[in-house]
């Protein structure tokens, strides 16, 4: 399967780029700066090019640029990524001399980015650190996917059952990610008071 990597250059971009590769998928790896895309994923045993190009042809859109940037990119790329399915990563925190905190928005980041486009979007991977996805072996821990698209879904799970160790869940509809953006708030809390890598498993089920 195709899979574009929007914004891909940065740490977890490159680090899902490899899994995806060693998971056998046609990885294309993008950036507003298309040299400095085909650089990097060069690199990594993939394909590079623009954001608007990596999208054509995609059987899935991986949206891995930074939470501030990713509802400007997805309002600049509607018209290139037409139906494809989006998997949006990104979560939008608040960064405090307290700790971090989630967003104060009344909806997800991935909600807001549904409005932008004519595509399904569905919202997961926001537990998963570029740290432990680039590791060595696969993250022992679970994935979270949400979405109202029931297809976008499944693509999604599947890909992300591809990158972990765990399982990966089906967490419910789109407006459930702002309750998933909102656990890497604690999740980034949790590494900094106990200098750790903190992971999710869910357990209980069958």
């Amino acid at each position: 399967m195709r899979v574009a990597i929007v914004g891909g250059t940065g740490p977890f971009g490159q680090a899902l780029a490899i899994r995806l590769r060693e998971a056998t998928h046609e990885v294309v790896l993008g950036s507003r700066d298309a040299d400095r895309a085909a650089s990097i994923a060069a690199g990594l045993g993939v394909a590079g090019d623009s954001n608007e190009r990596v999208v054509e042809d995609a059987a899935l859109v991986v949206l891995a640029t930074n939470a501030d940037a990713a509802l400007e990119t997805a309002r600049a790329l509607r018209v290139p990524i037409v139906a494809t399915p989006v998997l949006c990563v990104a979560s939008e925190l608040v960064f405090t001399p307290r700790g971090v905190l989630p967003s104060p928005e009344a909806t997800s980041l991935a909600e807001r980015i549904q409005d932008e486009l004519d595509a399904p979007v569905v919202a997961g991977l926001h537990s998963l650190a570029a740290s432990t996805l680039g590791s060595a072996e696969p993250p022992d821990e679970d994935a979270f996917v949400c979405g109202d698209d029931a297809d976008s879904k499944q693509l999604a799970l599947g890909v992300a059952a591809e990158l972990i160790a765990g399982r990966a869940y089906d967490a419910g509809p789109l407006a459930s990610a702002r309750a998933l953006e909102g656990m890497i708030a604690v999740a980034i809390n949790l590494n900094r008071l106990y200098r750790g890598h903190a992971g999710l498993r869910v357990t209980g089920l069958p």
